[in-house]
């Protein structure tokens, strides 16, 4: 395994301070009125400082997630290959669920204002895009390449989907309900009946 650099780990590191700086600022004054004027003010540097670090407001929001398309796919690669798609795509999708509902500071919160900015719902829609693609290789790759690829595109989004569902359920549960389980519940609603 290649670790981080010392320079990338500081990179990340400023990243997150400025990543969190910023969701602050949003929760407080909302998504749109905020400007990277305001948000390298909050946090103390300057406005090319900050673009050094983000291109767009949405990648303020929602780099947290970047990650989650190769973690996913790692998480599905690992599963037992005699286990069926769908409960190894529950598993696949836990750090979707986790990356949200361990962060006790933040996840519900930058979830809410997420749902609640359409630009933002629509960005993270294009990510969730993105990382279909690595699923269906590895559902194929567990099928010896004998599943017709429509079926595998399809339980990829329809896992998604359901990390989407568990999403909702959350926001409107105000946070109460356990995003884990409500991902089980999606994924049951959907299991294959025997």
């Amino acid at each position: 395994m290649v670790g981080m650099s010392t320079r990338a780990i500081g990179r990340a590191a400023i990243r997150d301070e400025l990543g969190n700086v910023a969701l602050g600022r949003f929760l407080d004054s909302g998504f749109d009125p905020v400007t990277f004027d305001d948000l390298a003010g909050r946090a103390g540097v300057s406005r090319s400082t900050f673009l050094r670090y983000f291109r767009t407001k949405e990648d303020v929001v929602l780099y947290v997630f970047d990650a989650l398309g190769e973690q996913m796919a790692s998480a599905l690669a690992a599963r037992p290959s005699a286990e069926d798609d769908w409960t190894a795509l529950r598993a696949a999708v836990t750090p979707a669920v986790a990356l949200l509902e361990d962060d006790e500071a933040n996840g519900f919160a930058r979830i809410q204002l997420v749902w609640s900015t359409p630009a933002l719902s629509a960005r993270l829609h294009e990510k969730q895009a993105g990382w279909r693609p690595a699923l269906v290789d590895i559902l194929a790759r567990r099928s010896g390449n004998s599943a017709p690829t429509i079926a595998l595109r399809t339980r990829a989004m329809a896992a998604l989907g359901c990390v989407m569902v568990a999403y909702d359920g959350w926001i409107e549960s105000g946070g109460a309900a356990r995003l884990a389980s409500l991902a089980d519940d999606a994924f049951a609603a959907l299991a294959p009946q025997n």
